[in-house]
């Protein structure tokens, strides 16, 4: 019976230590918009970026896989997509143009050890 309950106050006490070390998204009004920072399971940041007070996308958005590396950096305007979007893999960089929040043109950079070459 000791050993239950022993088993059960590290496995408690386990839960309870874990659970502190996952971050909540944080929302931070600024202004007109609202700031937001999204978190991965792991506490990583998945997402900055920022809404309007009426919940449309707007600015710079940038995305982060689980290890903090940047996967993606988009840019909305009152809930459009606009610009130019970058999308990073270990071996390429696809830029994405947006004109009235249609695709536009499509670019790929691949990498190689010294430069980048247009695809």
């Amino acid at each position: 019976m000791k050993n239950i309950l022993a088993l059960l106050a590290i496995v408690l006490i386990t839960s309870v230590a874990l659970a502190q070390d996952t971050k909540k998204n944080t929302y931070f009004l600024d202004g007109d918009v609202i700031e937001a920072t999204i978190y991965h399971d792991n506490g990583m940041v998945a997402q900055t970026g920022y809404y309007t007070k009426e919940n449309k996308l707007t600015g710079e958005w940038v995305s982060y896989d689980t290890n903090g590396n940047k996967t993606a950096v988009a840019e909305y305007n009152d809930g459009e997509k606009v610009g130019t979007w970058y999308f990073f893999t270990d071996k390429n960089i696809k830029e994405v143009s947006y004109m009235d929040a249609r695709v536009a043109k499509v670019v790929t950079w691949k990498s190689s050890d010294t430069q980048l070459v247009v695809n």
